[in-house]
């Protein structure tokens, strides 16, 4: 927990234009409680999740994180609220992806059940390390060089529209990724189940297994994902505090929803349409101002949500495939 306390304080001596320390407290303190009670109360042991058990711990996520929204909105002003709400849609929305990935590597591992909350947990301790990083590099560009907005503009309208565009047998098996095979090149890996244990000595050697191998394939994969969300989010603001929050609390919630829509994800079928529009309409705000058309917070705010419930929406109204 220091290692967090630690970073969001070199964030802040580091940018000047940061909220005040005080509020960095409040949201350190928010972060370690949330992780104190997803590791010692939510999942204390190694057993199957089960539904409404899951269900309601990803209901305690998404009320802390409209919780500290409202917090935001209070202490900085509607304007910043707004681009926290928008920022925390945008980030849970583009975390379907994530959730997918997460499936396809426990699968294609034969990780159980009962053990993919521990692998979970370290993966999303790791991304609130490796998003902080990232955003860190991606503020200092921003304030040396505004001009970056438009290239991350351009980057989303590209993204957008390759996730427009692509089929569903395009995105290929999770074994065949560089990444997958990457991972298989440096390690040795035992194929085997060891329990919770992610490392194991085998014939006077040290073997990674399973658990371990896909924390590793999680965390770098979250790098990917990283590269569409960080660039999007400074598109809506370059508050750093509104845009690592916004972030962070979208991922803490993110094992208990992955364990909520796992075995259902291919159901929302109208969800990667819904979020390409996101993507390509944040990437053409920053040019619509040239053109006489401002865009105001709220206006951002209501397209996003309309968006993702037009998706969701659509995808349960949508018969659901039989198997064959």
């Amino acid at each position: 927990m220091d290692m967090i306390t630690n970073m969001f304080m070199t964030i802040s001596a580091t940018a000047g234009h940061l909220s005040p320390f005080w509020l960095w407290t409040w949201f350190s303190v928010a972060v370690v409680v949330l992780l104190a009670a997803d590791l010692f109360w939510f999942n204390r042991k190694n057993e199957e999740p089960h539904f409404w058990h899951t269900f309601w711990i990803c209901m305690a996520y998404i009320a802390a994180a409209l919780a500290f929204g409202a917090f935001v909105w209070i202490e900085d002003g509607a304007e910043k609220g707004m681009d926290y709400f928008t920022g925390y849609l945008l980030e849970k929305s583009l975390s379907m992806d994530n959730i997918f990935v997460m499936s396809m590597v426990f699968a294609a591992l034969g990780v159980p059940g009962k053990y993919q909350h521990r692998v979970l947990f370290w993966g999303i301790l790791g991304a609130l390390v490796m998003r902080g990083l990232l955003i860190g590099v991606g503020d200092a560009l921003v304030v040396r060089f505004h001009w970056i907005l438009y290239l991350f503009s351009a980057f989303l309208i590209y993204t957008g529209i390759k996730m427009l565009l692509m089929k569903k047998e395009e995105q290929g098996d999770i074994r065949d990724s560089k990444i997958f095979k990457w991972v298989s090149k440096m390690f040795h890996v035992t194929h085997e189940i060891h329990g919770e244990h992610f490392f194991v000595k085998k014939d006077n050697k040290h073997y990674i297994t399973p658990l371990f191998f896909a924390l590793v394939t999680i965390e770098l994969m979250d790098v990917v994902f990283a590269l569409d969300s960080i660039p999007a989010i400074f598109l809506v603001t370059t508050d750093v505090y509104v845009v690592y929050t916004s972030n962070i609390f979208a991922i803490l919630g993110l094992r208990a929803l992955y364990f909520l829509l796992a075995a259902i994800i291919d159901r929302f079928t109208y969800m990667k349409p819904a979020i390409s529009i996101i993507l390509i309409f944040i990437g053409i705000k920053i040019f619509l101002p040239r053109v006489g058309i401002e865009v105001a917070e709220w206006q951002s705010l209501a397209v996003t949500i309309s968006l993702l419930a037009g998706g969701i929406i659509l995808s349960l109204l949508k018969p659901a495939k039989k198997d064959a």
